[in-house]
């Protein structure tokens, strides 16, 4: 099968052109040109068909050779990027592509042009003193999640393939003292850009201002082509995407766990799923995130978090510009954008045209009072006709992890009251919410699986992700309430940064 790649970036960034092994400080250059550590048994594991159609390829017998790092195919000129970042609310300096890299690019028969990223394929000058690896369980999770969220319609990069390497991989899950063998594997990525916040901060962190210009005269050029090289109006739609994809987030329950300024898409793209997580219960201050100590990414910290980010890449591209005020003004914007795309999309979920009436917010607030699980309540939500005589209508009911009783129980049915005697979209309601997301528990099942060498287990979940507003029944076992086991269970519930 011929496909073509390009070398776009290379050809027009500042960037290290000669492979050189070790970690190291890389200064004034965008990029270091790398090549892939080979492994010894590359195998597919799984295969993502919507997003092969974005590069026109079909699965063919090499694709695992090639996507498991042990073959370039013409015009491949691999790189890694350079970047910094905030972690934690902290300047970290260089960080880097420290175990992704990217082949090329390759341009589809409707002029897209998509960046093929490999993660797991080994070390690059921005891996410290790590191997430049990645561990099945954290590549299984990336590739499910960048999927469902695609299919849940959210703005996101893409995973094409998961390949396993046949190979160990030493890591401490918990960074406990307790390291351990696990398997290894590759996640192939996609993106019309792997570019974030953090390519800008470097540069300006640095004071390499010419760098700064090539890369964002680079991005505005062939990503933001309707900004016509103007950094103000570059600088507001990158916020208007962010404040939009914050909201997206937020309606189906979504926690991202580590959003670092080096971990935001300059596309206002979901980007990098490390220690992601997914309300069960609807819970404002949830994050999955165990070194997340403070709360910072919780689930309801996440739209602060984003215009905190926006910040920081308005002082990175300050160089640029003369007047800091219209960015001042973006970043006022972005609040209004997100508040009114959140809104918009939370009364959908209820069915009904936004109003400024409390019901929305108070039904918010009944949720977090016990525990009730987010997405079976508002997926069943439209099931409910009438209230029955007492208690809860049997389809709510199905959400709560404990029987309602007493005083919540009393608060959810005058709800139920105000609530039903409306005109609902029933329609509208089930595009919205969804019957299934990739939750913790039914993820980690999966890696188990697929740890004891079943290789059907990933493509059997991403055949059910594809259709997340599929209607759903009672037995339907992806449609169920985090099991009880699943509370603390590794993997299920809380998750580190190890991968």
């Amino acid at each position: 099968m011929e496909l073509t790649f390009d070398d776009l970036w290379v050809r027009s960034l500042p960037g290290e052109q000669q492979v050189r092994p070790g970690s190291r400080q890389v200064h004034g250059m965008c990029y270091s040109r790398v090549v892939p550590t080979p492994v010894p048994q590359p195998r597919m594991l799984a295969w993502s068909k919507e997003a092969a159609e974005l590069l026109d390829w079909q699965e063919w017998p090499e694709m695992a050779e090639v996507l498991g790092g042990n073959r370039l195919l013409p015009g491949m000129k691999p790189y890694a990027a350079c970047y910094g970042g905030h972690q934690f609310g902290h300047w970290a300096g260089q960080l880097g592509d420290g175990r992704a890299l990217t082949l090329g690019e390759v341009v589809n028969g409707r002029g897209q042009r998509w960046e093929v990223q490999l993660k797991g394929a080994g070390p690059t000058p921005y891996s410290r003193r790590a191997d430049g690896r990645a561990v099945l369980r954290s590549s299984v999770r990336e590739f499910l999640c960048s999927e469902a969220i695609f299919h849940l319609g959210i703005p996101t990069t893409r995973a094409l393939a998961l390949v396993g390497t046949g190979e160990g991989v030493m890591r401490d899950m918990f960074y406990d003292g307790r390291p351990a063998d696990e398997p290894g594997a590759v996640v192939t990525r996609l993106a019309p850009t792997f570019v974030r916040f953090g390519s800008f901060e470097i540069f300006a962190s640095r004071g390499e201002v010419e760098v700064l210009r090539q890369l964002t005269e680079f991005v505005m050029e062939h990503h933001y082509p309707e900004c016509k090289g103007d950094i103000y109006a570059f600088y507001d739609e990158v916020c208007q995407r962010t404040a939009r994809l914050m909201a997206d987030w937020m309606r189906v329950g979504f926690v991202h766990g580590v959003m670092n300024t080096d971990n935001l898409s300059i596309l206002g793209w979901t980007i990098d799923y490390g220690p992601y997580g997914w309300l069960d219960p609807y819970q404002r201050d949830f994050t999955p995130n165990t070194t997340d100590r403070n709360l910072r990414y919780c689930y309801v910290q996440q739209p602060r978090i984003g215009q905190w980010n926006l910040a920081r890449l308005a002082e990175a591209l300050l160089p640029l510009v003369k007047d800091e005020k219209p960015m001042e003004a973006s970043l006022d914007a972005y609040l209004r954008t997100f508040e009114q795309s959140c809104r918009e999309n939370m009364w959908a979920k209820l069915g009904l045209p936004v109003s400024s009436d409390p019901l929305l917010g108070d039904l918010l607030a009944l949720l977090d009072e016990v525990e009730i699980d987010m997405t079976i309540f508002f997926r069943n939500l439209a099931r409910v006709r009438e209230l029955p005589g007492e208690g809860l209508p049997a389809p709510l009911l199905r959400a709560y992890y404990a029987e309602p009783q007493g005083e919540p129980l009393e608060k959810m049915r005058l709800w139920l009251l105000r609530y039903l005697g409306q005109e609902r979209d029933l329609e509208r309601m089930n595009r919205v919410n969804p019957s299934l997301i990739p939750r913790n528990y039914l993820v980690q099942e999966v890696i188990q699986r697929a740890e004891k060498g079943d290789d059907g287990a990933v493509q059997e979940m991403l055949e059910q992700l594809r259709h997340p507003y599929r209607e759903r029944g009672d037995e339907d076992p992806l449609f169920q309430r985090r099991p009880e086991w699943a509370r603390s269970a590794p993997g299920c519930s809380a998750l580190s940064c190890s991968s």
